[in-house]
């Protein structure tokens, strides 16, 4: 009989194999590396849902450069004021200058300078507008979820209350509060405008509560003794950010128009404070002789709320899970 042929001391026997080729079982068979450029090519990591929102966000050219030029304004609003040479209540020796070197944007009869205005009135336009989406999306989202989560008599009246609200005219009744309130104060201004400006995201947000609640993960919630608080704000929330978010961001456009709107009738921020309302309503008798005053307020308003419009479009389009704008 033939000796088996022995390897040498430390040396690993090969691997015994089946008639059909396949190995012995058993044995451990560690998972084969892609190696092959083919296997490397269609070997996809999995993103997670935020890589996709951005993903799909940052294809949307016009979203991504309107958050550039939101961004530019913002700062320059919280930070040029700053750094520019003249406060907004410095009074200069030039009185109703054209835009020069020294003064970009001209100054006004009393000699402020126009560019420190237009900064001033900015950051105070963007505080109102910001409190206000964040007020406003707040109550408007709990509204909207209660009513859309329990339905019945508790839908009945906050959708009630709600549709009441919304026959008022927004500006009538942001009017009406500012005048009995007295304005002045851009704080004030905000609570005053979000106590009206709520009633959109309610809506919004109860018909999205009214379908998710009826999805397969809630029963399974309820199943597992998950409370309706739980439910409402770990669960049922988080999959209507996508609305909740795209809204916020139509509200702050909202905001910004109103609050130029009060100001321009009187009723918003008042001197010696400024915002961007207040220098359009302070230039539009200069409109002719000196257009600097009216159209650089105008032109930074018109700005702001085109890119807060351009950035919803692009939020709507990137938490839409059908969106198909590139490969997530």
């Amino acid at each position: 009989m033939a000796e088996t042929p022995q390897g040498a001391p430390g040396e690993i026997p090969p691997r015994e194999s089946s008639p059909g080729g396949s190995p012995v079982s058993g044995t451990a068979i560690a998972p084969a590396e892609p190696t092959s450029p083919v296997e490397r090519e269609f070997t996809v990591a999995a993103r997670t849902q935020t890589q996709m929102v951005i993903r799909r966000f940052l294809a949307h050219r016009l979203a991504v450069a309107s958050l550039v030029v939101f961004v530019i304004i913002v700062a320059g609003s919280l930070g040029g004021a700053r750094l520019w040479k003249y406060n907004y209540a410095d009074i200069t020796k030039e009185f109703s200058t054209s835009p020069s070197l020294a003064h970009p944007m001209g100054t006004d009869d009393i000699g402020h300078d126009t560019l420190a205005q237009v900064l001033r009135g900015a950051q105070k336009s963007v505080q109102v507008a910001l409190l206000v989406a964040l007020l406003s999306t707040t109550f408007g989202s709990v509204v909207g979820a209660v009513a859309g989560y329990y339905r019945g008599v508790t839908d009945s009246i906050l959708m009630r209350f709600t549709d009441l609200v919304l026959t008022i005219p927004l500006l009538a009744i942001a009017g009406l509060l500012a005048g009995t309130l007295g304005g002045g104060d851009w704080f004030l201004v905000a609570v005053v405008i979000a106590s009206v400006s709520w009633t959109s995201i309610a809506r919004v947000v109860r018909g999205t509560f009214l379908s998710l609640r009826e999805k397969e993960f809630v029963d399974a919630a309820r199943a597992l003794g998950a409370s309706d608080r739980r439910i409402i704000f770990r669960h049922l929330l988080p999959n209507a950010a996508g609305s909740i978010i795209v809204n916020a961001t139509v509200t702050v456009a909202v905001a910004i128009l109103v609050e130029t709107a009060l100001s321009f009738l009187g009723l918003g921020i008042r001197p010696p404070d400024t915002s961007l309302g207040l220098l359009v309503s302070a230039g539009q008798q200069a409109a002719q002789t000196r257009p600097w005053l009216f159209y650089f307020p105008g032109l930074v308003i018109i700005m702001i709320a085109l890119t807060i419009n351009f950035i919803g479009d692009g939020l709507r389009d990137a938490f839409d899970p059908t969106q198909t704008r590139v490969r997530a």
